[in-house]
């Protein structure tokens, strides 16, 4: 690193440049094989991401929105669900978790979090749930797992649909278990900034229940389940090879560089020491990680200030997210109630940079910046 040189909050040419040459030698034979969708290397991707969830399906789509959305119309199709059915869903979450939900023409109902953990808070989620409930979508935020004995015995006790968006937690686990395979069906995202990340936009749905699987593979193609005969309003969400051989590339190293992502959130809890910010949940010591540390996030009051004593110090920042779902312009005509520690995270979260290029020397220096803030 130069010695002027800023820290990007992140780096997507070095962290794809670990993977060269086999990332160029990939592109490469993919794009003299003739063959750009419906290939071979996107079934082996699907083969092995399930291996590597713990799922018997896997169902590579477009994006992970997509994932969702189409997880949603398959629950509709079985009757699982009905349009103006309640979804449970987390306050503070990004908006296309909201998004998915509402494209259904169902209601999403937003649960506050934990302050601790960012993460849907079980006795607020109990509140929630009416007769009219009939799903949640648990998100593990940030990479850190949500599910809990707790959230089991509310979704076993009101019979509801358990929906992972494990966007940001690919690789995380509880007891054993990875998230992804702890619900009845999840969706997962290879945006290239995720800790697995495709080179372009790509998605996927994990699940245990054939029937759904073969619902949301006909929803991927139009709704069809042959050639030229639709048996569903579908839509069209295809991964191309390029995407899949790219993540089959990624995928044997993501447990390695989510340890790195792990080494280095130890260290900013380790050593960040300022009575000015608020550090995240600490997880417990274990080589089964309970948190893959997609984002590092603190809890800043005067946020705005920080922002730009780290901006002049060469620190790249970002705020994830600035405006809850609840309270984006789309939703003004719907009343979610008072939601006030959703709106206290988004007005003082800040996200720090941590990703597997991080060097050393960063790290140190980010440390440092903060300490030395002196809140004003």
């Amino acid at each position: 690193m130069k010695e002027n040189s800023p820290i990007k909050f992140l780096d997507l040419k070095a962290i794809n440049q670990a993977f060269e040459p086999e990332l160029s030698e990939t592109i490469l034979q993919i794009s003299r094989s003739g063959q750009y969708v419906n290939g071979e290397i996107s079934a082996k991707f699907e083969k092995n991401f399930a291996d590597y969830i713990g799922t018997q399906h896997c169902i590579s789509l477009g994006n992970g929105t997509n994932a969702l959305e189409l997880i949603l119309r398959a629950y509709l199709i079985l009757g699982h669900l009905k349009e103006g059915d309640e979804v449970l869903v987390p306050a503070n979450t990004f908006f296309a978790t909201f998004l998915a939900i509402s494209n259904q023409r169902l209601i999403p109902v937003a649960v506050e979090p934990e302050l601790t953990s960012f993460n849907i808070s079980a006795r607020s989620l109990e509140q929630k749930i009416t007769k009219k409930s009939r799903a949640l979508v648990l998100v593990h935020l940030f990479g850190r797992n949500a599910y809990s004995e707790e959230i089991k015995q509310l979704i076993d006790k009101h019979q509801l649909k358990l929906i992972e968006d494990n966007a940001q937690a690919v690789g995380c686990m509880f007891k054993g278990v990875r998230t992804g395979a702890l619900g009845h069906v999840s969706a997962h995202s290879f945006y290239p900034a995720k800790n697995l990340g495709a080179l372009g936009d790509a998605g996927a749905v994990t699940t245990n229940e054939q029937e759904l699987a073969n619902i949301i593979r006909a929803l991927t193609n139009y709704g069809g389940t042959e050639k030229h005969k639709y048996e569903y309003i579908g839509t069209h969400s295809k991964m191309d090879e390029i995407q899949a051989g790219v993540l089959n590339v990624k995928l044997p190293h993501l447990d390695k560089n989510n340890c790195r992502r792990d080494e280095i959130a130890s260290i900013y809890l380790d050593r960040i020491d300022s009575c000015h910010v608020t550090l995240p949940l600490k997880s417990k010591p274990s080589p089964l990680l309970s948190h893959t540390w997609h984002l590092f996030t603190l809890l800043v009051s005067n946020r705005e200030r920080l922002i730009q004593y780290l901006s002049q110090k060469g620190i790249e920042t970002a705020i994830h997210y600035p405006i809850p779902p609840h309270l984006q312009p789309a939703y003004r005509k719907m009343n979610f109630g008072k939601l006030p520690l959703t709106e206290r995270i988004h007005r003082e979260i800040l996200s720090i940079p941590l990703h597997p290029s991080l060097r050393e020397n960063e790290v140190s220096t980010i440390i440092e910046s903060i300490n030395k803030w002196e809140g004003k």
